[in-house]
């Protein structure tokens, strides 16, 4: 990586982070995570945690334990970042192989542009309602504006990288997290805790149900990029305080903005439907419009927040898979797709979280096979990465590993034919095993059974068949680190291997 002071747009592509460039300390993690799940989007979780039928204080428990459960899984992936000081996807070839692990970077790739366009699309929506609301124009252009500015904004923040964005990170915590207090206070008129009371409880299937798409919707979409932000660590950083940073910074924010949006929209059946086509205008109209300028900068912080570190990571995931870039130009790649994204999600979709959900679930089955495997390896590995063949087809850990590949495949398989996607009706196919419990229209087909499943499936599966092969490879001694400061971050497979620490 340059040096800061030669340029303040971050070089470092997908190659190992140099012994010199490693800084921070565990709870520099806080800032980041905290920052990108304190959006008031987490509030219309409430709304859709109450669509499933169950009483507000089983949403309640259940929407913790989900929370909490899925960023621990963030935080022992990111424990891998300082072990191997390289995103993700790179990482991620110890237990794919080198070439077989474009396979995950493709469905990662796929995953954070899904979620910075689901993510962009809510802070356009936010933007374009607030300009309405103040009558400073008319619908048409108040979105035109808003998808210009927010992925703008979104985009250059992205195209500078890693210091920038952890910088940024700290100042989004700090005001958005000072008024959200405020709109706590503002909106507790609207609670109504008989209308609350009155909420019937729903059946163990459908708590589960809630549970398992607080993780897909949380958690789940951020293990991914987990070892992005971890990977600048410097290798003697506590691994407890890794995984105890971002679960806590991550999970915080969510447990009491999910916590009041359940309050809300329990209090008001008009402001749970609304929640569905556009969540941070639906909760907006609450306020008195002195407020609403601040609060719509404090939703666009939120949301842009998740929106950076999407589209930072969507750039890596498609420099891992093999396209020879710079950083910058792919990150300008992922701004272009993202503006078809948010067009078509604002313009042209009938139902915001009808696309949402459908995305969340399909494409959360694989990745939770994935979280499972990758949680697995964690915990088996007992030595640092070597940074040198994660680069290398020939070196231990192979091009290809067929094993991950068989676990990859019967967990999705599994997975999907045990959830079911009546929001999206182009994914009618799933669900197919569901009958033998009591089918599409049973009790249990709400339960997203296939997520937790998929998930099980990988770490069992990796614990139990590729723990031989991680002793195999720890076995071999590490490459030692050269202090080269321009090598290629993709050697040939017949050349001596070396590491890129640009």
């Amino acid at each position: 990586m340059s040096d800061e002071k030669d340029s303040l747009i971050e070089d470092t592509g997908i190659d190992t982070i140099a012994e010199k460039d490693r800084k921070g300390k565990p709870s520099s993690l806080f800032w980041p995570w905290f920052a990108a799940n304190i959006s008031v989007f987490g509030m219309s979780y409430g709304a859709w945690a109450l669509g499933f039928g169950i009483s507000l204080v089983q949403a309640f428990i259940v929407s913790v334990i989900g929370l909490v459960v899925s960023f621990l899984l963030v935080g022992i992936i990111s424990i891998a970042g300082k072990r191997g000081n390289a995103p993700t996807m790179v990482i991620t070839r110890a237990t794919y192989g080198v070439e077989g692990a474009k396979v995950p970077a493709v469905l990662s790739w796929i995953a954070t542009l899904g979620w910075g366009i689901s993510l962009t699309t809510t802070a356009v929506l936010a933007f374009s309602s607030a300009l309405v609301e103040l009558n400073w124009m008319s619908a048409v252009p108040a979105s035109i504006l808003s998808t210009i500015v927010i992925v703008g904004l979104v985009v250059l923040a992205s195209l500078f990288g890693y210091d920038l964005i952890m910088k940024c990170q700290q100042v989004i915590t700090i005001v958005t997290g000072i008024v959200t207090l405020g709109f706590f206070v503002l909106g507790w008129s609207h609670i109504d805790f008989q209308a609350i009371a009155d909420i019937p409880s729903g059946s163990l299937p459908a708590m589960l149900g809630c549970c398992f798409f607080i993780m897909t919707g949380f958690g789940l979409g951020w293990v991914n990029i987990a070892a992005d932000y971890s990977r600048y660590l410097p290798r003697k950083s506590s691994n407890a305080g890794i995984v105890f940073w971002t679960t806590f910074g991550a999970s915080i924010a969510n447990i009491f903005l999910v916590g009041y949006g359940l309050l809300l929209a329990g209090s008001n059946a008009d402001l749970m439907e609304a929640v569905g086509d556009n969540p941070i205008g639906a909760i907006s109209s609450i306020l008195p419009a002195w407020y609403l300028i601040p609060f719509t900068i404090v939703a666009l912080l939120g949301l842009m927040s998740g929106a950076i570190m999407d589209n930072y990571s969507n750039g890596l995931a498609l420099l891992s898979f093999g396209i020879k870039l710079p950083r910058t130009v792919a990150v300008a790649i992922t701004a272009v797709l993202t503006v078809l994204g948010v067009v078509y999600m604002g313009f042209f979709s009938e139902s915001f979280i009808g696309v949402f959900q459908g995305f969340l679930i399909t494409l959360g089955v694989p990745m939770a096979v994935w979280a499972g495997m990758f949680v697995a390896d964690v915990i088996l590995r007992k030595k640092d990465y070597d940074t040198v063949d994660l680069y290398n087809p020939k070196g231990r850990y192979g091009a290809w590993n067929v094993k991950s590949f068989v676990i990859l495949g019967i967990g999705t398989i599994v997975g999907w034919g045990l959830v079911v996607n009546t929001a999206a009706g182009w994914l009618n196919w799933q669900g197919y095993f569901l009958g033998l419990f009591g089918g599409k229209d049973g009790t249990w087909a709400s339960a997203n059974l296939g997520v937790i499943v998929a998930l099980a499936i990988g770490l069992l599966g990796s614990l139990i068949f590729q723990a031989k092969d991680i002793r195999e490879q720890e076995a071999i001694p590490n490459h030692e680190e050269p202090v080269a400061e321009e090598i290629d971050p993709e050697p040939l497979a017949d050349a001596e291997p070396l590491v890129d620490v640009r």
